[in-house]
């Protein structure tokens, strides 16, 4: 596998490091991201089967205390369950994604994954275009996932914990796991070091 040298992102505190191999990706001048995710290529442990899948690429950054992390995020949608993701990793058994997800219906919608051991899960609703706002906030001991279609006004997705441990990383993730591929794109990337004092506001 190729070793990846740190990327600099201008809205992020500290450099961030590759977890799995993209087939290719790029920083452009105005802070946009894309990230191409290779064929088969997910995160994901069945919570009937048992089976685990932990090849799709992410850019992670460490962090050690309540954030507010969003972006406008898209992908080029083609196979069933391509998608842009946010996600927050502590390990390859505890991790959550949210997606902006091609659906088996054919429909772009934002879907959760919550990982603790096995996948828990959850489609919440469907998106016209493929593009949407989505934001992960870090609170004290836990976390909530938002989806906004204008970067205005936030509607919570899921609110949930990963345990305990103080140690995650935050970043960006392409999937294609039924596809020969998929390129998401990262935009208006905003990372803030403050507290989401209200999850449920819409702010």
């Amino acid at each position: 596998m190729t070793q990846h040298n740190p990327v600099s992102i201008p809205a992020f505190p500290d450099p961030l490091r590759w977890q799995g191999e993209p087939r290719r990706w790029e920083l452009t001048a105005d802070g946009a991201l894309t990230i191409t995710a290779g064929r088969l290529t997910d995160w994901f442990i069945d919570p009937d089967k048992g089976t685990a899948i932990d090849n799709a690429p992410a850019l992670l950054m460490r962090v050690h205390e309540p954030c507010i992390f969003k972006a406008r995020v898209s992908a080029d949608h083609a196979a069933t369950y391509d998608a842009g993701v946010l996600t927050v990793y502590q390990s390859g058994q505890v991790w959550a994604k949210l997606c902006l997800e091609l659906s088996p219906q054919g429909q772009v919608m934002v879907v959760s994954v919550v990982t603790r051991g096995v996948s828990d899960d959850c489609n919440s609703l469907v998106v016209d275009g493929h593009s949407a706002y989505l934001r992960v906030a870090r609170l004290d001991r836990a976390y909530a996932f938002h989806y906004s279609p204008d970067g205005a006004r936030w509607n919570l997705i899921r609110y949930f914990t990963l345990g305990d441990s103080p140690e995650a990383e935050i970043g960006f993730l392409a999937q294609s796991p039924t596809g020969e591929g998929c390129t998401a794109t990262f935009r208006e990337i905003t990372y803030l070091r403050e507290k989401l004092n209200d999850i449920r506001s819409g702010e």
